[in-house]
């Protein structure tokens, strides 16, 4: 009986070492096989680092505004008896725009008109019965300021009357009518707006750490936030105080082509230049990739055991200023190296890569990532 228990046993044991034996050689001979099985290489499409002319510019945002612009009110309180403009029409500069009731002051109007004409006449047979020696000098005197009494007063009727209407005060486009005939006006009441839109002004703030940065007539590029043209123009205006509660200070900017298609209050985004810089390293910013431990690109080179085989190796860099998809490299990368611009995301430290036909310089970030996804 206990033989055949210690066979059992020592058969048992045969059995399960022969089955952990066999999926211990199975296991090291599979990693064996992919350890040994060459890495097919990624394409990818690449740039070379080459130093550029480099525009930098100050990024900011801002608000459109007419060089002239107001909100045309009335001074005086009256029922409206005509609007003679009709809106998004150019009107000149003196074009009457609104009227209100006007009866009573034009007679106003009349009358002293009429009083001013009587003491005219009085004063001139004054002088001529002085002339004659009939008359006095109190006399002439009285009638002179009689005269320049009533024309104060006439001159007084046509200012009130003058109050009655709103006329364009110069050359721009009207905007809708806020008011409707036979309405009653208060004095301030606002009937529509008038933009000159032939020349625009940009207002934006900056920090303050750039304000020496920054000077009259510096040339500047201005945007429509999703629009494909732009505008140029130029600093106009300084504030040269700076709000001490968010420590940024003003600045406006003249753009004097807008072909009509800036309009008062829109959002923009503006550029302004600073000097332009040479042999500046730049690169497409889908060359650079972030990560944890810092910024790096992929560099092209030859295999130190292979020189017939490329790879990637892995730089680390230090990255600057952004504009129009290039970014700057500061510091890490030297003039001439290879750089995969497009195609890095399957790629690792050491992995074989293959060349894109077409230089990556040539193409937009689009269809260089389609030229390495092939």
């Amino acid at each position: 009986m206990i033989k055949r228990l210690v066979a059992a046993i020592v058969l048992l044991a045969l059995v399960g070492g022969g089955l952990v034996g066999f999926n211990l050689f199975r296991d090291r001979m599979i990693a064996d096989f992919f350890a040994n099985m060459p890495v097919a290489p990624s394409p990818v499409a690449t740039v070379e680092a080459q130093p550029v002319s480099w525009q930098p510019a100050i990024d900011a945002i801002g608000t459109a505004n007419a060089a002239q612009g107001v909100d045309l009110t009335v001074e005086a309180a009256g029922i409206v008896r005509e609007i003679a403009f009709r809106s998004n029409t150019r009107v000149e500069a003196g074009d009457l725009l609104v009227r209100l009731d006007d009866t009573i002051q034009r007679a106003e109007v009349e009358a002293a008109r009429t009083r001013w004409e009587l003491d005219v006449q009085s004063l001139e047979r004054a002088r001529d019965l002085q002339a004659r020696g009939a008359g006095t000098n109190v006399g002439v005197e009285t009638a002179e300021s009689a005269a320049r009494a009533s024309e104060a007063q006439l001159a007084r009727a046509l200012a009130v009357l003058e109050q009655r209407t709103v006329v364009a005060p110069f050359a721009g486009t009207i905007g809708l009518p806020r008011v409707d005939l036979g309405q009653f006006l208060s004095p301030g009441t606002a009937v529509a707006t008038l933009q000159d839109l032939d020349t625009m002004r940009v207002d934006f703030l900056l920090p303050e750490q750039e304000l020496p940065n920054v000077a009259i007539g510096q040339p500047v590029h201005v945007r429509i936030e999703g629009g494909a043209s732009a505008y140029d123009g130029e600093i106009v205006g300084i504030d040269p105080r700076v709000d001490p509660s968010s420590r940024l200070f003003a600045v406006r900017a003249s753009i004097t082509e807008t072909r009509g298609t800036l309009t008062p209050g829109q959002f923009v985004r503006i550029a302004i230049d600073l000097p332009r810089e040479d042999g500046v390293i730049a690169l497409p910013q889908t060359a650079l990739i972030s990560s944890l431990y810092g910024d790096f690109v992929y560099v092209v080179r030859p295999s130190e055991g292979d020189p017939e085989r490329l790879e990637a190796r892995q730089v680390f860099v230090e990255p600057g200023r952004r504009l129009d998809g290039r970014v700057e490299i500061r510091s890490g990368l030297e003039a001439g190296a290879v750089v995969v611009a497009a195609g890095q995301n399957r790629l690792s430290n050491g992995s074989p890569v293959t060349l894109s036909p077409t230089p990556a310089s040539d193409r937009s970030p689009i269809q260089a990532s389609e030229a390495a996804a092939q």
